[in-house]
């Protein structure tokens, strides 16, 4: 049950360069650490093993950076969006640099559950005429594989300009499909032959002239250079 004598402080940060590399594990110390460095008034749990009332948006997979990444802090006492601002940005290194602060309602949507599509931009190694999406995914969950459909996480059309990828990802109750791991399957499936591809659909590439990078070819295979999570939202 929310606390309604607590301040419920929404922050959005940004997560790139080097510290992209950090695991959610990490990336939860790293915060934490940076809100005790700027001294806010932060809730603790009770119990037998106390800490800090924070919750993080949705996880970004190791490697996967994100540009409004967002965490809610609960507060004993009410401290200025400004003045939380200044402080935690004192307190916060670039890559991992606090963007905004705002409150918002106790009662309110956790951000991982109010915004379950995530928005992502990828860049690749080379410009590809046209991208194969397959129809399934294997991966690995609790030592058992299992095929997670595309079409069931995949929101809306991969849009493809040269060597970037743009595209959004739902997050269901019953599970995501990562990011990563769906660009992985998208390059193994293009850098394979031709005859052997089960393609489902293609992503053409609307604006060659915008190609900066190499074509595709097979000295210059596909790869996935960075992802980034460019933004978060609730579902149409």
């Amino acid at each position: 049950m929310p606390d309604p004598s607590l301040f419920r402080l929404r922050v959005t940060f940004c997560k790139q360069g080097r510290l992209a590399l950090l695991s959610h594990l990490e990336l939860a110390r790293a915060l934490e650490r940076a809100v005790r460095r700027a001294r806010l008034p932060f809730a603790v749990s009770q119990g037998f093993s106390p800490h800090m009332k924070i919750a993080f948006g949705a996880a970004l997979p190791v490697g996967v950076g994100g540009t409004r990444e967002l965490f809610d802090l609960q507060m004993t006492r009410y401290v200025s969006p400004e003045r939380a601002l200044e402080a935690l940005q004192a307190a916060s290194v670039p890559d991992l640099m606090v963007k905004s602060c705002e409150y918002i309602d106790s009662h309110a949507l956790a951000a991982s559950a109010a915004f379950p599509v995530s928005a992502y931009r990828a860049l690749l190694s080379c410009a590809p005429a046209q991208l194969a999406v397959p129809e399934g995914v294997m991966v690995i969950r609790k030592k058992k594989e299992k095929v997670l459909r595309v079409a069931e996480f995949l929101v809306g059309d991969m849009e493809l300009t040269g060597a970037t990828l743009a595209f959004s990802l739902e997050s269901k109750p019953t599970g995501s499909l990562r990011p990563d791991v769906l660009l992985a399957a998208c390059c193994a499936q293009a850098n394979s032959d031709e005859e052997d591809r089960p393609l489902a659909l293609f992503v053409e590439n609307a604006e060659p002239t915008l190609i900066d990078t190499d074509a595709c070819g097979p000295d210059n295979p596909l790869r996935v250079i960075t992802i980034t999570r460019i933004g978060q939202r609730p579902v149409r």
